[in-house]
């Protein structure tokens, strides 16, 4: 009977080549070094553990151990095993080692639109939903499951989205996805295989999402932009419309209510479809958030949130809420198996039954309204020439700038360690109309003990 592959210890593969297991050992434990596969510091298995699964006797490994400790490649002391030798440069005749990549400094105050303070996620709520999730789970919630998501988020989902957003929502319509990016990637697939060829979208957004339309052989056409927000007049034979109806990233304002009701009888009257990206609507401070353009119509809205705003980007959760006619398309293009972690998804549910997610949420939003606000101040103290647009709302502000001046303010921005975007940099770039000078200020990332600190730097390359 053949020796079992269950040894305690470290696995390592090595292959020992050429006469004499000794010199072969030593050989392929030296090339595995100088190739880089075993990185300096990397600790190797005892020379019992080698031994046993390589089917060789201990004193083999140990001498091959030996051998390459006296050459450089590998140290060992009493207690802390055999380790890989840390190297500056490569020995004669040998290829370098691998280097690790230089590590990019970071801007001292990050103050990029659409990030949240990840500093403040709730990490012991976070962890106490945990536990109770994977106490009370029943083990079918550990298999391979719905491709729509578990149903106990799917379920949460729909009570708290009809609850804070207004949302028509039913369990069965929820498709839970990876973020925004995955669920967007599911309708452009979705569109294409309709017959949709054009997307409108508006003029100023993220170039990832019309890149990700691109992928999925959709062209995007900007829409027109005005102070009544994006103008849905133009929509012509496009066969949807993306949009960020309560808050329009990055320009700061809602959609005005007739023109929310135009595109939905656009939507009616032509069978188009609207993509709603509902990125921040639980941040407005300074009335009640407006709800969700999906309750007007659910029939021909596709409502798109995710956590990446309200908690973190890292937990990659997000959700479409679907017209009934779409469910089973979308469901089909996402795959035949749930592509998100089963134990987020039970720990959200959880979070968000136990009604940790609404508290998170709005000590989220007193915090982001008195970041908002010291911001309005300090601009208007430090830099009268510049104004703060937009409503209050969401993680990110738009402060208007002298004619002329972006590029400047963007420059001397970096030269300060201050992480910061100009207006132009969200432009589409079929848009018709040339952006105002403007800078777009996220807030969100800053923890509280830097946000003082950060408002400074801002204001000193504020024209």
């Amino acid at each position: 009977m053949g020796k079992p592959w269950a040894t305690p210890g470290f696995d390592l593969h090595v292959e020992p080549t050429g006469p004499g297991l000794r010199k072969g050992l030593t050989k392929a434990l030296r090339e595995a070094v100088r190739s880089g596969r075993l990185a300096p510091g990397i600790r190797l298995p005892s020379s019992r553990s080698l031994a046993a699964d390589l089917g060789i006797a201990r004193n083999t490994v140990a001498d091959a151990y030996a051998d390459l400790v006296a050459e450089g490649w590998l140290t060992a002391r009493q207690g802390s095993g055999t380790l890989v030798a840390e190297r500056t440069s490569a020995g004669p005749g040998t290829a370098p080692t691998a280097t690790r990549p230089r590590t990019v400094r970071s801007p001292a105050h990050d103050l990029q639109p659409g990030r949240p303070d990840v500093a403040s996620f709730p990490r012991a709520e976070w962890l106490r939903a945990a536990r109770r999730a994977l106490t009370a789970a029943p083990n079918r919630a550990l298999g391979y499951g719905d491709p729509r998501g578990l149903a106990e988020l799917r379920t949460a989902l729909a009570e708290y989205l009809s609850r804070a957003r207004g949302v028509r929502a039913d369990p069965d319509r929820i498709l839970v996805c990876a973020g925004f990016g995955q669920g967007l990637q599911i309708l452009g697939a979705v569109l294409r295989a309709r017959g949709v060829r054009t997307v409108a979208v508006e003029s100023y957004g993220l170039d990832v999402h019309w890149e990700l339309l691109a992928a999925a052989g959709l062209h995007s056409r900007p829409l027109p932009f005005d102070g009544l927000g994006t103008s849905v007049e133009g929509l012509a034979d496009a066969g949807a419309v993306l949009l960020t109806p309560a808050h329009q990233f990055p320009m700061g304002v809602p959609l005005h209510p007739e023109r929310r009701a135009a595109v939905v009888d656009w939507a009616r009257r032509t069978g188009g479809l609207i993509l709603e990206d509902d990125y921040d609507g639980e941040f407005r401070y300074d009335r009640r958030p407006v709800g969700a353009l999906q309750g007007l119509d659910p029939d021909h809205v596709v409502y798109l949130g995710t956590t990446s705003k309200s908690l973190a980007p890292g937990l990659r959760l997000g959700w479409m809420v679907l017209p009934p006619a779409l469910a089973e398309e979308a469901c089909a293009a996402k795959g035949p198996t749930d592509t998100c972690g089963v134990l987020d998804q039970l720990t959200l549910a959880e979070f968000i039954v136990s009604g940790a997610y609404d508290r998170h949420v709005r000590a989220a939003r007193l915090r982001y309204r008195r970041r908002r606000d010291a911001l309005v101040r300090a601009v208007a103290a430090h830099a009268p020439d510049v104004r703060v647009t937009g409503i209050a709302a969401g993680l990110h502000a738009v402060l208007r700038l002298p004619p002329g001046t972006e590029q400047s303010v963007v420059h001397a921005a970096a030269w300060q360690g201050l992480a910061v975007q100009g207006l132009h940099r969200f432009r589409h770039e079929g848009a018709s109309a040339e952006p105002p000078d403007a800078l777009v200020v996220g807030y969100g990332t800053p923890p509280d003990h830097g946000w003082a600190e950060a408002l400074n730097a801002l204001c000193r390359v504020l024209p």
